[in-house]
């Protein structure tokens, strides 16, 4: 069995899921920004859900590492 399409699977599924968590902490940060900027009253309540949901797309990122890692080593 080629080891390589493991190798090769294992980083472009990284690679993905890196680029997804960016592309959702990016968007989460910009609502987040416009947010504050429309009630700035608000700004420590919409900074605590940011921030929450922000450890949660950094979990999902962290599980596909796993995932990738556990791909690459079965091959």
């Amino acid at each position: 069995m080629d080891h390589s399409l493991a190798f090769l699977s294992a980083g472009l599924g990284m690679g993905l899921a890196a680029l997804g968590t960016a592309i959702g902490i990016g968007m989460l940060a910009s609502k987040a920004l416009e947010g504050m900027a429309r009630q700035p009253e608000a700004a420590g309540d919409i900074r605590t859900g940011m921030i929450l949901a922000i450890a949660f797309v950094e979990a999902i990122a962290l599980y596909a590492l796993v995932v990738c890692l556990i791909l690459a080593t079965k091959g």
